[in-house]
């Protein structure tokens, strides 16, 4: 039975996590330079870092990350992940109780994570440790299922195969902008990532609602994708997976 604990969804899909996971476009620093001041110097505190797939680029980027994950299974990942980068900080916390300092970051990050938290103390939690004129930015791949017919196919995959995936209304997601409030901004960026049929079977079985080898689901689920990869493969032996990245921000005085 799936965890309904949002901390522990994907021990067991950390593997895959790593691998097959899209990374997030520059654009989400440019942007966050241009209209947020985010400069080299900026302490980032990434919540629900996970495997660091975030804090990546914000390392990348020359800042201090502190990376706040739950999750032990996730954790460790991101600590190997990340291990090349010294200016990364690796906390057992969450949302809610990230165990930070009082004004002690300059951003609050959060990389497919946030439609985790809960929404009455995470924020308060996030401007407690933000510094005057901090930010809160949040960035979700979001799958673009109508680009392309493999897109298109894969959904409706994913609607026959996927258990307990809740719609959008019951998550943070829907109400982010309400969720940051006055000044809350929103930006998008075009995203993807290409796979071949083992790295695409990666990329479903990433997902916490997928279902696992051994449920009566998984081989019917994975016979579908093989056929959808198979009319829709181009000559390289690859497909695209497209996503629109979602940046939501606001500033806070």
């Amino acid at each position: 039975m799936m965890s309904l604990d949002p901390t522990r969804r994907f021990s067991n899909r950390v593997d895959n996590y790593v691998k097959y996971r899209p990374s997030y476009p520059t654009a989400v620093l440019t942007c966050l330079q241009n209209e947020c001041g985010l400069a080299e110097t900026a302490v980032i505190a990434d919540i629900g870092s996970g495997t660091g797939i975030l804090a990546r680029l914000f390392l990348q980027n020359g800042n201090q990350v502190l990376g706040v994950e739950p999750n032990k299974e996730m954790r460790e990942a991101g600590e190997e992940f990340l291990v090349e980068f010294p200016h990364f900080s690796s906390i057992n916390g969450t949302a809610e109780a990230t165990t930070l300092p009082d004004n002690s970051v300059d951003f609050v990050t959060a990389g497919q994570a946030a439609h985790w938290f809960d929404r009455e103390k995470s924020l308060p939690e996030f401007r407690r440790i933000l510094r005057p004129g901090g930010t809160v930015a949040f960035v979700w791949n979001t799958m673009a299922f109508d680009a392309s017919p493999f897109m298109q196919g894969y959904e409706q995959i994913t609607r026959r195969y996927f258990s307990g995936k809740p719609s959008r209304e019951n998550e943070l997601r829907s109400g982010v902008l309400a969720y940051l409030g006055e000044g809350a901004q929103v930006r998008t960026f075009a995203n993807e990532q290409q796979f071949d049929l083992p790295g695409l079977i990666g990329r479903v079985l990433s997902t916490s609602y997928a279902p696992l080898a051994g449920g009566a689901k998984h081989e019917p689920m994975l016979a579908e994708l093989a056929v959808l990869f198979a009319e829709n493969v181009d000559g390289d032996g690859r497909i695209s997976f497209t996503y629109v990245t979602e940046l939501y921000f606001r500033q806070f005085a």
